[in-house]
């Protein structure tokens, strides 16, 4: 599920797209920014529903297979381990599962995917971590949950013909495959014995987590004057147009997120922009955008304009 510094690139990303664009309605901004954010659930479910795909792949190399004029006696009688995984069977026989799918219109279904799936499952069958799952003299639910979390970080998510449709299908995925790969190996994880499986929220609380991206994209924006005349005076010896367009924006959304939310502690906004600086800008901007803040917070604090709630969260 999302987690907060997640929640903030979207907004980075978003507010980015917004002030490049010089898009003056910031409504139509939000509604694609909640769009991003749903659309990483679409991306969950399209990884979930590719051990279905490989499972129906085996399944049907097993019957050509037995379809032989002068099948062999491993033919006749395969190994049937892979198609029987627990976990596979779990996610196949799952309603909410299909049913989240169907309803947001995501499947494998076609020739080109197909496709796709038969060359993964012909690279999957060449490993080492298929070859000694297969040729195994024990079997329980927890060999069969370990095989499913190494094959789908091993063959399925560095799978270069995958990569490159959720490239296509959407150019944030690049940003969002890590998130959906962890929610996709601990829903794996959770399984347990006959109980079915537990399917993870986008959101862990949709009542806390939505107003936050939707106040930290709207403000910043709203505050965007303000926060641009205290960026300029806090870098004297710095002309705003040389300061790279991240660094900015990432010191306009500190700023704001510091008046706006009472209950974020200081210094974790302090932390998460500064962590996030050195994903998403140049490679001196963390001690730049640090020296700028501590500043900011500086001022803010003596003219009362950061007000916390509860003990510790002004420092």
């Amino acid at each position: 599920m999302l987690n907060r510094r997640h929640l903030r690139i979207k907004v980075l990303q978003s507010l980015y797209a917004f002030f490049q664009s010089n898009e003056e309605d910031y409504a139509k901004a939000e509604k694609e920014l909640m769009l991003s954010l749903d659309r990483i659930y679409d991306l969950y479910l399209y990884l979930l529903l590719t051990f279905e795909e490989l499972r129906s792949i085996a399944e049907h190399r097993i019957e050509e297979n037995k379809q032989k004029l002068r099948p062999s006696s491993e033919d006749l009688d395969p190994n049937l381990r892979f198609v029987n995984n627990r976990i596979f069977t779990k996610l196949e026989s799952s309603d909410f599962l299909h049913q989240e799918a169907e309803k947001k219109k995501i499947n494998w279904i076609g020739d080109v995917n197909r496709e796709m799936f038969r060359k993964m499952f012909l690279k999957v069958r060449e490993s080492e971590n298929y070859i000694s799952y297969m040729n195994s003299d024990t079997d329980s639910m927890e060999e069969d949950i370990q095989f499913a979390c190494s094959l789908f970080k091993s063959e399925i998510a560095n799978f270069p013909l995958l990569y490159n449709y959720f490239e296509e299908k959407s150019i944030h995925w690049l940003d969002d495959i890590d998130l959906a790969c962890s929610m996709v190996l601990k829903t794996i994880k959770s399984a347990k014995g006959e109980e079915e499986i537990k399917f993870l929220p986008l959101f862990k609380d949709s009542d806390d987590e939505i107003p936050f991206v939707k106040t930290l994209f709207r403000s910043t924006i709203v505050r965007d004057e303000e926060n641009l005349k205290l960026i300029d005076e806090l870098t004297r010896n710095w002309e705003l147009d040389r300061i790279a367009k991240m660094d900015v924006i990432l010191m306009k959304m500190a700023i704001t997120e510091l008046q706006e939310f009472n209950n974020i502690p200081t210094k974790v906004t302090l932390n998460e922009y500064i962590e996030i600086s050195k994903f998403y800008s140049t490679p001196k901007s963390n001690g730049f955008i640090n020296g700028i803040l501590d500043q900011a917070i500086e001022r803010l604090q003596k003219e009362d304009k950061i007000k916390k709630m509860g003990r510790g969260l002004m420092n």
